[in-house]
This record gives C-alpha cells, sequence and structure tokens, in this order.
C-alpha cells in the first residue's frame, strides 16, 4: 500500500486498463506500458503479459521449450499495432506449441546385458553415456541397485532411466514397509511397466532390464520346492510399457554384437568365472565394433545373499589381452607349419 501511494501506480494502473487498451483476443500478445506517467518511465513497457492459446495447454509436457519462437514473434507483430519492435524482445519462449528440430540427432547408445545360470544372474554393461557424435561421461553407471537383492540395467536417456529408478525403489519400499516382504521381480517388472505405459507416444526413453533373486519366496499353490524360475527373475521392460521375460536379455546399440557371444557361450551350467568371463567378452565385443559403447565394464552378480559389485575394469586391458593372445596363437600356427 505504501508503495501505491509513493508511486502513485494504483491510478495509473486503473486509467490505463479503462482507457489506453481494447480487449485482446484469446490467444494474443499484448505489451502494456502502465507505466507511462511515471518519472522514470522512457515509453518502453516493463511488462510483457501472454495468453497461452488452447493448442499449447494440450501439448506433451516432454516437447516443453522445443518452439518455434522468431517466425511467430515476426508475425504477430505485423498484425498486431501494439507489438513493436520498442516493446517486444526480439523473441518470446512460449509463442508457439510448434516443434522445432534440434541443431544435431541426440542419437545415443549402449550395451547392457544379463542372463540367468545355475549360480544366480549375471548383469554387465559398459560405462559410455553418448550423445550424438561425442562421449558425454566416460564413466556413468548404467546398472542401477534399486533394493538389495534387485538391480536395474537401464539403456536410454540417462535422465529418464535415473528418474524411473528413483521412483521405482521408493514403490518397491513402501510395499516392504506395509506388507512386510518384498515385492517380487514380476512385479516390480509389471508395476514399472503400468507406470511407463501412459507416457507411450511421448520422448520418454527407458528401456530397463531387471534382474532380481525371488529364492525366498513361494507363491500360492506352490509345493514348497525351489525351481529356478522361482529364484531368480529376468525381465525386460520398455518405456512403452512392453514387458518381456527370458533368460537373457542384451540392450542397446551394442546389443547384436554382445549377442553373438551370448548365444553361443551362456548355458545354465555355468561357474561363476566363466559366467564373468563371457559377459565380459561379450562387452568388449559390443565396445569393439559399436562406437556408442565403450571404456569400462561393470558387471554385478545377483544371488541369495543379495547383489555383488564386481571391480570396474577398464576394456582396454582386454583388448590387449586379445592382442597377446592372437599374437601367441599366430606364434604357435608358425611354429607348426615349420615343424611339418
Amino acid at each position: 500500500m505504501a508503495l501505491q501511494d509513493i508511486c502513485n501506480f494504483q491510478s495509473v494502473f486503473e486509467d490505463s486498463l479503462t482507457t489506453e487498451y481494447p480487449a485482446v483476443p484469446h490467444g494474443k500478445k499484448i505489451a502494456s506500458n502502465y507505466v507511462s506517467g511515471l518519472p522514470f518511465s522512457n515509453n518502453k513497457s516493463l511488462f510483457h503479459f501472454y495468453i497461452p492459446v488452447a493448442e499449447y495447454l494440450d501439448e506433451s509436457p516432454i516437447q516443453f521449450g522445443q518452439i518455434s519462437t522468431v517466425q511467430n514473434c515476426s508475425a504477430d507483430s505485423s498484425e498486431d499495432p501494439f507489438l513493436t519492435s520498442s516493446t517486444l524482445p526480439t523473441c518470446l519462449p512460449f509463442a508457439s506449441s510448434q516443434s522445432v528440430p534440434l541443431p544435431f540427432p541426440m542419437a545415443h547408445g549402449t550395451t547392457t546385458l544379463a542372463f540367468m545360470f545355475q549360480g544366480g544372474v549375471l548383469a554387465a554393461a559398459d560405462t559410455r553415456s553418448s550423445c550424438s557424435g561425442l562421449v558425454a561421461c566416460p564413466a556413468s553407471q548404467k546398472i542401477l541397485p534399486i533394493h538389495s537383492h534387485l538391480v536395474g540395467l537401464t539403456s536410454g536417456t540417462s535422465a529418464d532411466c535415473a528418474l524411473w529408478k528413483r521412483i521405482l525403489a521408493r514403490e518397491l519400499r513402501l510395499y516392504q514397509l506395509r506388507h512386510g516382504r518384498r515385492l517380487s521381480t514380476s512385479g516390480a517388472a509389471k508395476l514399472l511397466s503400468h507406470m511407463l505405459h501412459p507416457f507411450k507416444g511421448t520422448e520418454l526413453c527407458v528401456a530397463a532390464t531387471l534382474c532380481g533373486w525371488d529364492g525366498g519366496e513361494t507363491g500360492p499353490g506352490s509345493r514348497g520346492e525351489t525351481t529356478k524360475n522361482q529364484m531368480t527373475d529376468l525381465f525386460y521392460v520398455c518405456s512403452d510399457g512392453t514387458r518381456l521375460r527370458g533368460m537373457l536379455f542384451s540392450v542397446g546399440s551394442g546389443s547384436p554384437y554382445a549377442y553373438s557371444i551370448l548365444d553361443q557361450g551362456v548355458h545354465w551350467g555355468l561357474t561363476v568365472d566363466e559366467a564373468k568371463s563371457i559377459a565380459r567378452e561379450a562387452v568388449y565385443r559390443a565396445t569393439y565394433r559399436d562406437a556408442y559403447s565403450g571404456n569400462c565394464v561393470d558387471m554385478y552378480h545377483i544371488t541369495s545373499k543379495g547383489w555383488t559389485r564386481r571391480n570396474r575394469e577398464d576394456l582396454k586391458e582386454e583388448y590387449y589381452r586379445e592382442k597377446e593372445r592372437r599374437k601367441h596363437e599366430k606364434t604357435e600356427r608358425r611354429d607348426v607349419t615349420f615343424s611339418d
């Protein structure tokens, strides 16, 4: 009230509303010079109001900010006499709901894999986060623990994956507090699928592989015996609501190269050391051929005691080991040829 008395702001505001400007159509922008009568006025507007069009309110929030501004500013300026170059900024951030192409394609890739064997579930992934032709982060974490017996391998947009991992972890913790037991891996996959399905058709990009151990729990109707399907579980969940169950999954741009190793080497009777060797070899082959995958490899082993993480290993060490192995094989073949 004191500010209005000193600056006489209220009277100027009321006079401007009643005399200066006609009604503004819905969806148009208006620049109001309410302080023209003040001593410090320089005949330029200090207040810019915008009434959003109805079409903009129907747009997906994922596209927020990706709008065309310069063209709409110039078009509206020519139509409305109140929109002059002296009263409007060069562009308005909410001028239209029309999406504009990004300056470069936001292509990204990764290599994640997981498979079940007699020793539990083994999950492995590379650590390179890419954005188009750039390496955004060489040491990112793509295997995210959700609780003591469940981890998730993530591929897609890093921010989306991190957000939905936290949401899923929160819901599973609340379920455990309410019911006194952990939700099964199948239930967690179904819950995540139902939460992601409303975002089908948007720019949300999440592809998660859930690896869990449910050996301590038996479902209704079971006779108490423990089978491999009850002990370990593996699910693939996509942001469009897709939910797949399997024994082996590999997701990402490097997955075709990883499958070439996994299909011929993975079987139920693997030992833990053999499983780790195959997983490391599959990630290495994928990073060797796929430019969007690389740097290091992370591995998690999920058993009845929970998950354990293997020390991160630089894949260049695997490259040098492969180089030495090939050199040794070449030497052996040459010696055999000379002996013949």
